[in-house]
């Protein structure tokens, strides 16, 4: 009798996850969360120690005939400075674990550790050991960071309530569109290796994808005001997924708007004339922009509403099965998650 065999592609990431977390079971006193949040929560007194990791590899994170190895090692950092960011703590160490082929030299493991080292520099981060190892093809970098944050000052995916608004950083969707614009510049320069590249009118995008950054000043000035989100998450797989992530974990349903979702106006020119793609739909699925989505107890709104890189994009209700984007027009549409999903059949 054949063995039934259950193709991974049929859960898909989220799925996967789910699976492997139905079968965990928390044994210390100090593991006070564990897998289903930005980062594991681990109990250190009166404060709490946050523990995240991240992996990258060469054909699915990244591509490396257009990004600089450089920009890749400071990326690596920023994924996990995120993660912990969107706990609501500060990160602390990293330790980084390398895959390497013999492809890469000496140098090319210099220059991707410049950039890890810019990193840690920029967010205080010290770099305190790792693992190297041979592989058969290809560069995987996997990274894990440790935080830490009071105890009291924890923020879960799982905190947000009826009425708190919903609230992102920064704009979103430069960073696909920015991955689309180095892709073309691939298939180009492949078909004409006597192309010079074309990106002068696309550095902002390009930068948003090659080398992100993580939005701890959003979380020092929070801090610095009184304001504890009620949940948050970093937006890495796109805003519909990250919203999906908040209204499943709180119990809670989520109404944002189309006019309220913030595009960089070079951002929405470059998706509708030049690629022409709807800027939205970039926003919504693209993913890699590492800003921060949150909400807050509306009793918080006069102490940002003014502040130039929050934008309040709609409100939470207590209807948990409908997630619903208002357009422009004012018809609801539900929220569906489009963005990268790995393992999920295409």
């Amino acid at each position: 009798m054949t063995e039934k065999r259950s193709e991974i592609s049929q859960l898909g990431e989220f799925g996967l996850i789910e699976r492997i977390k139905g079968n965990v079971q928390l044994g210390n006193k100090t593991s006070l969360f564990g897998i289903g949040d930005d980062a594991a929560v681990i109990g250190a007194g009166d404060e709490s120690i946050l523990l995240c990791t991240d992996m990258l590899t060469e054909g699915v994170h990244f591509d490396l005939s257009y990004t600089p190895l450089q920009h890749l090692g400071y990326k690596a950092v920023v994924v996990n400075v995120s993660d912990i960011a969107a706990m609501n703590g500060r990160p602390e160490q990293i330790v980084v674990s390398l895959g390497l082929s013999n492809r890469f030299s000496v140098e090319a493991v210099d220059m991707l550790y410049e950039g890890i080292r810019a990193a840690c520099k920029n967010y205080n981060v010290d770099l305190v050991g790792g693992d190297t190892t041979s592989s058969a093809s290809g560069l995987v970098i996997s990274i894990a960071a440790l935080g830490r944050v009071n105890k009291n000052k924890v923020t879960y995916r799982s905190g947000a309530k009826v009425n708190d608004i919903v609230c992102v950083t920064g704009d979103l969707g430069g960073a696909y569109i920015g991955l689309q614009i180095l892709e073309r510049n691939k298939q180009e320069f492949l078909a004409n290796p006597e192309m010079k590249p074309q990106l002068e009118n696309f550095e902002y995008m390009v930068g948003r994808q090659l080398k992100p950054e993580a939005r701890m000043d959003i979380i020092f000035e929070l801090a610095e005001l009184g304001i504890q989100p009620t949940a948050m998450i970093d937006i890495s797989d796109g805003l519909a997924s990250e919203l999906l992530h908040i209204s499943k974990n709180s119990g809670v349903g989520i109404k944002i708007f189309e006019d309220k979702i913030p595009i960089d106006s070079k951002v929405y020119e470059t998706a509708a004339i030049e690629l022409n793609i709807d800027p939205v739909t970039c926003a919504l699925n693209g993913g890699e922009d590492y800003e921060l989505l949150f909400t807050i107890n509306q009793s918080d709104f006069e102490k940002i509403k003014n502040h130039q890189d929050i934008h309040f994009i709609g409100h939470v209700h207590d209807n948990a099965r409908q997630n619903l984007l208002i357009t422009k027009q004012g018809t609801p549409i539900p929220i569906q998650a489009q963005g990268w999903n790995h393992f999920r059949e295409t």
